[in-house]
């Protein structure tokens, strides 16, 4: 499978699960959190805080909430099986239909991919002025040659130093600003709808449960595996992996959180409305000075190739997974599928004039899969022959579905929304 170091009783090592331990397991839900702030969802979140202040802030917490319990619920799936959501669906389903579905999953993860590329090359034109498809050629290269020059430990190390500096950089720039903490407060436990909000609310809570997360997940979860057949270990390893879940998914709510706490505090205040990134880059300038423009779009170059990597990974995961074999950059079905993500994605922004509505795009063919992958994951974690005792309660089988049929109707009103 991966290069990771495989704890088996049998060659005489049982974890402690001690501290040091603790901290081993940290990393997965890393990579997931990556795709929660990707460039995408830079978007959403700096139109939400410069067109209604901190009173969306509420979204991103319930978001995240709906995010903590699927990832938490797919990666059961790699720990009690050993395997990922697509080689389970392979196996446990007819060709015909898994096939679709998985081919389904690989569309999504071009167009995951499409706006993955974009972002970073968004942020090079902040930076560089380079054209937006010269650094998309750019951000292309560097993630193909770290997938494919790096082991699997090595790009998880890479990518929780990028969330780092992501979140070193939104400290930095809300260093800068003045926050109205008991607003924000108020409206991160506070639902509410003002007028003409919908659109924006929609677009954030369907952009966060990305498909190709639910994949990955199951996949670098397994990274941490240490014994399929010792109950006990399995137990502590389902406990330590909600404290990865859980850890890293707040970390991605405080970064999105800062985002919008930061466009409330500068474009709100000063009236000013921001539709674009490069918009948003350009107005920092004159209300935080030349170094917040600098870390915003450092930021945003780090959160496109590190969303592009995990792309990348996921589409690996499923095309390998086609085939009922686990994810591996040496093995050629991974290698394809990694390469089938990136190219075509990039293909395809060659062919977009407007890299704005290229990303609104992209989120369109997310929401068509999104309720397939949710459906298919609640279909495996409820089943018996495929979890054994670890399968979903009822509880939490009546709670996933019920999050499914909430993502499914914010999706199509998001489709809706954007064709009409």
């Amino acid at each position: 499978m991966f290069d990771f170091i495989k704890r088996i009783d049998a060659k005489g090592y049982r974890p402690k699960f001690g501290g040091e331990d603790i901290l081993k397991f940290i990393g997965p839900g890393l990579l997931v959190t990556v795709g929660f702030i990707d460039p995408g969802n830079w978007a959403s979140n700096l139109a939400a805080g410069a067109d209604y202040g901190y009173t969306l802030l509420w979204m991103v917490t319930f978001s995240t909430f709906m995010l903590i319990i699927l990832q938490h619920n797919v990666a059961h799936l790699g720990i009690a099986t050993g395997l990922c959501l697509s080689e389970a669906a392979s196996i446990h389903f007819k060709p015909r239909c898994s096939n679709l579905v998985l081919s389904s999953a690989m569309l999504a993860s071009i167009s995951t991919s499409l706006a993955e590329i974009l972002g970073g090359a968004i942020a090079l034109n902040m930076l560089f002025d380079i054209p937006i498809r010269a650094g998309s050629f750019m951000v292309l290269v560097f993630v193909a040659i770290m997938l494919y020059s790096n082991s699997y430990r090595m790009i998880e190390k890479w990518i929780i130093a990028f969330v780092s500096i992501i979140g070193l950089s939104f400290i930095y720039e809300l260093s800068l600003v003045n926050i109205d903490w008991d607003h924000a407060i108020y409206s991160w436990v506070t639902p509410s709808f003002p007028n003409g909000s919908m659109i924006i609310i929609m677009s954030v809570l369907g952009a966060v449960v990305m498909p190709h997360n639910l994949f990955l997940h199951s996949e670098i979860i397994q990274s941490r595996q240490w014994n399929l057949k010792d109950e006990k270990v399995i137990k502590k390893q389902l406990k330590f992996e909600f404290f990865d879940t859980l850890f890293s998914m707040l970390v991605g709510w405080a970064i999105n959180s800062a985002m919008i706490l930061l466009a409330a505090a500068t474009f709100y205040k000063n009236g000013v409305q921001v539709t674009e990134l490069q918009q948003a880059n350009h107005l920092l300038e004159p209300l935080l000075g030349g170094n917040a423009v600098v870390v915003f779009a450092v930021a945003l170059l780090f959160a496109g190739i590190a969303s592009t990597i995990t792309s990348g990974m996921a589409a690996g995961s499923i095309f390998a997974g086609m085939y009922k074999e686990p994810f591996d950059l040496k093995d050629n079905h991974s290698r394809l599928g990694v390469a089938i993500s990136l190219v075509i994605a990039f293909l395809i922004i060659l062919l977009i004039s407007n890299p704005f509505n290229g990303l609104l795009i992209s989120q369109m063919v997310l929401s068509i899969q999104l309720p397939i992958t949710i459906f298919l994951q609640v279909k495996l974690t409820s089943s018996e022959k495929v979890m054994g005792k670890y399968k979903n309660t009822f509880f939490t089988r009546t709670l996933i579905y019920t999050i499914g049929v909430i993502v499914t109707i914010l999706n199509i009103m998001l489709v809706i929304s954007f064709i009409v």
